[in-house]
């Protein structure tokens, strides 16, 4: 079993910094690869930044420099810190999990948990 619960979203005006948060609970002992999506009507549904198990990180080239993603172990919490943002990146942002060598940043579908969103809007 897993769960995943983000947090953290909320208005903010381009240029400005946000972090996200995706509480983490499960009784799966092996290490995931964690990762953060976002949908848009207008973008549809894009991976933004992966973590994988080995600890390689990842980043959609929309946000590459702008957002990091990271992980709290101790405290079972991932986290996407985003920076400068910019119009495009409004979308509600999902974290998600899946198993190592099996979950890839450009296949949503090859990630098995999912989180319910957090939404981020941003203004000019």
């Amino acid at each position: 079993e897993m769960y995943l619960l983000e947090s953290g979203g909320g208005s903010v005006q381009a240029g400005a910094s946000l972090t996200c948060s995706c509480g983490i609970s499960t009784s799966i002992e092996i290490p995931l690869s964690m990762a953060w999506f976002r949908w848009s009507p207008g973008q549809g549904c894009e991976g933004v930044a992966f973590l994988g198990s080995d600890g390689r990180r990842m980043y959609a080239d929309s946000v590459e420099g702008r957002f990091t993603i990271s992980r709290d172990v101790t405290k079972k919490v991932l986290y996407l810190q985003m920076n400068d943002f910019q119009e495009e990146d409004t979308a509600t942002y999902y974290c998600a999990a899946g198993l190592p060598e099996k979950a890839f940043l450009k296949f949503v579908s090859s990630f098995t948990w999912w989180g319910q969103g957090t939404r981020v809007t941003v203004s000019a």
